[in-house]
């Protein structure tokens, strides 16, 4: 077998050189259409981060915005629509074909869309700073403009047999109602709007069947009395009738989509909030607003960047690390993290010209998988954008408490374990839990995917102690890491048994979802274990007590070793070998929990698992190309990227819109995926060690700017095989940086 070397290599160029983003970036990335769409599968994504739109201009010139919110969760816990928006100019965009163009704009996050013979300009944001999407439309003759709001949930329906399985929550299509939406009458302002209004509510029921009864009365009903919906509006538009607004013969129209979710409220005060809140806008004042937005995307660009040259596919996957980093973006600064399957820009789920859902419609439902949640986040921390993180860990703190009650209820122990399958409030998927509880204990999980597995909150507690060592903020040590990290050792400080020995037996368990039997210590577990307790253990905090410290090391030096045989790391110290799935959970010891990595003992090891391993498939939420990354196999590595950054949704035009692989379209595991593979190419951590180039294709060019621990900043330009410029900021952190060949 190849042995695995580390050259630690003399930097021979000069440090702090003058540096800068490669030329024309982002506009280079920039997505561009010359032909309108059809329908909703030709969109494209923009948001700001809480409020999506999907945009796309139909052949008929008509411009149609489909508006989400990261917050609009209905009665059944989906996460929904607010509702479709179409702007209609006349004379059409589409008038003259020749001179048509529809430009997703990355430094000033916007959508340009030019028409009507080259007259027409249309530039559609979602404001960075303010609750509204906006529209202005800027012609060099008069123009009309007709706004209508189209809404589709105009009578209650019950789900169909397909939205059951997704939901997971109930058993029956009479048992799901989708209600419907209400549109205004009359507004205290010329506009129109409309709202969803929750009166009904899944949560009591998902609290009956999963033993917490008793306890209602400790906490909010996450779903009843939530209201969410949007109002437009415009000083050059005057309303129609409740639908629709209009404008004739001028040259300039603003148009302002202002999106708003209240848990609980009723509609008068919905509404009035709603006002509120568009007062502030008006108040701000178009050209400033503007102004503001597009200093945010422009600074947002400036954290990081990737872009390789040296062939077609180096350009390809720079390009749609870009778009992919967009999208995540405009999709992670809301109440809520990304929804896997699909953030917040899912459309109708068409197979050819058929439409098979409304664009509610998501596969997997409104629940969030950790597997999957996970990788949209992780590539976070390389690119900087440390804000776009917070989402993630709020949900995680904001379910501690029904975490606590969990524990004690169905094990009688301390601490909180996060399971693998959750809804926002913190229960489990009713149909993981299981709805025939004839015979069953309070806590006996029917789903063998998911029932045993404990290392979710472990892989979560190490993204925070990364972020905190990534952004040294004392706060967030304070109030967010070391609060969550104490529940989560305190559960396997007082849930699991010790042998003769004093050793911790982690048991019932299994090794993520495929070996679900005789399984003991999995090796998930037993690695998250080993790479946070340390970790903790070496914090220097006053916030830390001493004789915490002692219990965590006692705990340390009670977990077995991560499990080797034959010279190849084990799913768990024990196990039925018969397989439920297709992952490889023997090398989580190499990604996420970095106990086998470059620069660390016995890599040989792990590479030779890596080569042997019985699943190789890497798209979608599977890590091999990760796993690669971390092993410093380039040419491995560099084929899985190339192939993931291949893979979009047929169906789709916008070219990172993946999917939908395990999940659906645009599937955000797969995104993050390629983003965290792409970066991992190039740049690696390890305390304070930065290594460079760990897996890097040296036949590619690279222009890059990345973040690694200490709040440092790595700025690279390589060029036929050579270091051109390398800046480390701050300067004393140049003696940590390794360059690496393999």
């Amino acid at each position: 077998m190849r042995k695995f070397v580390l050259f630690i290599v003399l930097i021979n160029c000069t440090f702090n050189i003058s540096h800068a983003q490669p030329n024309n970036y982002p506009d280079c990335y920039d997505e561009v259409w010359n032909v309108p769409g059809r329908n909703s599968s030709d969109s494209m994504p923009i948001g700001n981060g809480d409020i999506g739109t999907n945009v796309w201009t139909e052949e008929n010139g008509d411009i149609v915005a489909l508006i989400s919110k990261t917050d609009a969760w209905d009665d059944n816990g989906q996460l929904l629509k607010l509702a479709r928006v179409r702007f209609r100019i006349s004379p059409s965009l589409t008038d003259n074909i020749t001179k048509f163009s529809q430009r997703l704009n990355f430094q000033n996050g916007t959508i340009e869309i030019v028409g009507n013979n080259g007259k027409t300009k249309a530039i559609f944001r979602v404001d960075a700073n303010l609750p509204v999407a906006v529209l202005n439309v800027d012609s060099e003759e008069n123009v009309d403009l007709s706004v209508m709001l189209e809404v589709w949930r105009t009578q209650p329906r019950n789900y169909t047999e397909d939205e059951v399985n997704q939901s997971s929550l109930i058993q029956k299509p009479e048992e799901g109602v989708v209600y419907p939406d209400i549109v205004f009458e009359n507004l205290p302002f010329s506009g129109v709007g409309v709202y969803h209004q929750n009166n009904h509510s899944i949560w009591g029921y998902s609290m009956d069947l999963q033993g917490f009864g008793d306890h209602k009365d400790k906490f909010i009903d996450p779903l009843l009395n939530r209201i969410f919906g949007c109002v437009l509006w415009s000083k050059d538009l005057k309303q129609k009738d409740k639908y629709t607004l209009v404008g004739k013969g001028k040259k300039t129209y603003t148009v302002y989509v202002l999106g708003k979710t209240l848990h609980p409220s009723t509609p008068e005060e919905w509404l009035r909030s709603a006002v509120q809140e568009k007062e502030k806008v008006q108040k701000i004042g178009e050209d400033k607003a503007f102004e503001n937005h597009k200093d945010w995307w422009r600074n947002f660009w400036q954290r990081s960047w990737i872009a390789a040259t040296g062939d077609a596919n180096a350009e390809w996957v720079s390009k749609v690390y870009t778009l992919q980093r967009w999208i995540t973006a405009c999709g992670s600064r809301g109440a809520f993290p990304v929804k896997f399957n699909g953030s917040i820009f899912t459309v109708e789920w068409r197979e050819g010209d058929e439409v098979k859902s409304d664009p509610d419609y998501r596969r997997w439902g409104g629940g969030y998988w950790w597997q999957n949640t996970r990788l949209p986040y992780w590539p976070l921390l390389s690119s900087g954008d440390f804000d776009l993180m917070h989402p993630v860990f709020n949900l995680y703190m904001s379910v501690m408490e029904i975490s606590k009650l969990r524990s004690r209820v169905y094990w009688n122990c301390e601490g909180i374990y996060m399971p693998e399958t959750i809804y926002f409030w913190g229960l489990l998927r009713n149909r993981d839990y299981g709805f025939d509880r004839a015979g069953l204990k309070a806590g006996e999980i029917i789903n063998p995917y998911i029932r045993w597995i404990w290392a979710s909150g472990l892989e979560l507690t190490l993204m925070m102690l990364d972020y905190y060592d990534f952004a040294q903020d004392p706060q967030f040590l304070k109030e967010v890491l070391l609060p969550y990290a104490r529940e989560i050792i305190r559960f396997f400080e007082t849930r699991f048994s010790r042998d003769e020995k004093g050793m911790l037996v982690i048991q019932p368990a299994q090794a993520v979802e495929t070996y679900q039997e005789g399984v003991a210590d999995d090796t998930p577990t037993v690695s998250g274990l080993h790479a946070v307790l340390p970790r903790l253990i070496s914090l220097e905090s006053s916030e830390i007590l001493k004789e915490e410290k002692t219990r965590w090391e006692q705990l340390l030096k009670s977990v077995v070793p991560v499990p080797i045989k034959d010279g190849r790391i084990q799913p768990a110290r024990i196990f039925n070998p018969k397989r439920g799935n297709v992952e490889n959970p023997e090398l989580y010891a190499v990604f996420p929990y970095r106990i086998f990595a470059i620069g660390k003992p016995d890599i040989e090891t792990a590479m030779n698992t890596f080569h042997k391993r019985w699943a190789k498939e890497y798209h979608g939420w599977q890590q091999d190309a990760i796993q690669s990354a971390f092993l410093g196999l380039a040419e491995d590595t560099k084929r899985m990227l190339i192939d993931n950054a291949r893979r979009k949704h047929e169906g789709s035009r916008f070219p990172a819109f993946w999917g939908p692989n395990y999940d659906w379209i645009p599937d955000q595991c797969h995104g993050g995926n390629i983003m965290m593979t792409f970066q991992s190419m190039l740049l690696q951590w390890d305390g304070d060690k930065i290594y460079l180039f760990p897996s890097w294709d040296k036949k590619w060019n690279v222009n890059f700017k990345l973040h690694a621990s200490k709040n440092t900043v790595v700025e690279c330009i390589y060029e036929d095989g050579v270091i051109r410029s390398l800046k480390v900021i701050p300067s004393q952190r140049e003696k940590d940086v390794i360059v690496c060949l393999n």
